[in-house]
């Protein structure tokens, strides 16, 4: 057995990975990333890039994608506690418009590999939470692009009452993204 657990969604390009975890006394030990292992579960992909977020609670980032240079992403929780948030924007697909979400913690190392062809955002879940995402191209920001985090299309059940949420934080650029109906999206299946 391998190094990290390939866990099935409804979407068989969005890999949930479970890394193996050594644990004793002093702490614990795990790999976040192995170009061998991550092949053996299916990700063939070469990330270029990491990022790191740091969020209050309630801060919603997303929708996103890029329109040209698209990036598949690789998105772990390094402090607090995400909604991670993927939609299929792919032409063709039969789950187009669907998403799906998980939440991702600290506490656990589990990670989500999104592929090119959705649309990916969060919310963070607690303060002080910080995302680390490994990207398979750089930041393009002429490309830019998005879906509204709130589209009433995509029925998203982001927690916000649940988690004492009073207003949710959003950037002015993600306020006004275009809703699903009103995109062009430039991925195909």
């Amino acid at each position: 057995m391998g190094k990290f657990e390939r866990l099935k969604t409804k979407f068989d390009d969005i890999i949930i990975i479970r890394p193996t975890v050594f644990k004793d006394e002093r702490g614990f030990f795990l790999e976040t990333y192995n170009k061998q292992e991550f092949a053996e579960i299916g990700i063939h992909d070469e990330f270029v890039q990491d990022n790191i977020s740091h969020s209050a609670k309630g801060v919603v980032r997303g929708l996103h994608y890029q329109a040209k240079n698209a990036q598949g992403k690789l998105v772990r929780v390094l402090q607090g506690k995400i909604l991670d948030v993927m939609v299929d924007i792919r032409n063709g697909s039969l789950t187009y418009g669907q998403h799906i979400s998980i939440e991702l913690t600290a506490e656990d190392p589990v990670m989500v590999y999104v592929p090119i062809g959705f649309a990916h955002g969060f919310m963070a879940l607690e303060d002080d939470t910080e995302v680390m995402y490994k990207v398979t191209d750089f930041y393009s920001p002429q490309y830019d692009a998005g879906i509204r985090w709130n589209d009433p299309d995509l029925s998203i059940p982001w927690p916000i009452m649940a988690y004492g949420i009073i207003r949710p934080v959003v950037s002015s650029k993600d306020a006004v993204l275009p809703f699903l109906k009103d995109i062009i999206s430039p991925f195909d299946y």
